[in-house]
């Protein structure tokens, strides 16, 4: 498994080395030492997700309050999704940045977004089905959510005319909103955050 670290500190992509013959094929789409040693800790599994959308759907762009946050290791094992990490954190060098990556049923690939990083994703086929291993349970009243479509972060979603989006995405407010509210999570906090969680071992 390759591991390439991302544009946005705290990110993560992780390619496996797929095994092929007659009979289908074989591979490792989680691998918990390779992770520790990109990440500097652990991922605690809390939960594991799953989800399906219609070809165009656009999910998110969602992040927790740190601590604890909620760290993702995120994979499509059907159709493929636009992956999309926005770097929420106050104080951030690339505070407002997005970056995305493709994941599909072909390459396989999967992506880790630390703690305080802004998730969302854009369904590019029909059935487009995500799991997630999330390192804490969902807990409503930590989440929450930038809106998918502000110009200000400027995410080139690939769907023609206006996605579809959930209400409560669509009723997300601007990153600048969120910041002017104090709902976004603090680079140094999540950096120290991470940290503790490097040094329990």
């Amino acid at each position: 498994m390759k591991v390439n670290p991302l544009g946005i500190e705290g990110a993560w992509e992780f390619v496996p080395q797929q095994h092929g013959d007659a009979r289908g094929l074989f591979l490792e789409w989680y691998k918990a030492e390779r992770m520790e040693e990109a990440v500097g800790h652990p991922l605690d599994l809390k939960q594991g997700n799953l989800s399906v959308s219609a070809a165009g759907v656009v999910r998110g762009i969602h992040f927790a309050d740190v601590p604890p946050g909620q760290a993702k290791y995120v994979t499509c094992v059907r159709g493929a999704v636009l992956d999309v990490i926005v770097d929420v954190r106050v104080g951030s060098p690339t505070f407002g940045r997005w970056e995305t990556v493709r994941l599909d049923d072909q390459d396989r690939k999967a992506v880790y977004l630390s703690e305080g990083l802004g998730h969302g994703f854009c369904a590019l086929t029909d059935g487009a089905t995500v799991t997630y291993l999330c390192s804490e349970g969902y807990a409503p009243q930590r989440e929450r959510t930038v809106h998918p479509l502000d110009p200000a972060i400027g995410v080139e979603w690939p769907v023609e005319g206006v996605p579809e989006l959930s209400a409560k995405d669509a009723e997300g407010p601007t990153l600048a909103e969120a910041r002017e509210a104090g709902i976004l999570p603090v680079y140094e906090e999540c950096v120290a955050f991470r940290a503790s969680l490097a040094n329990r071992g």
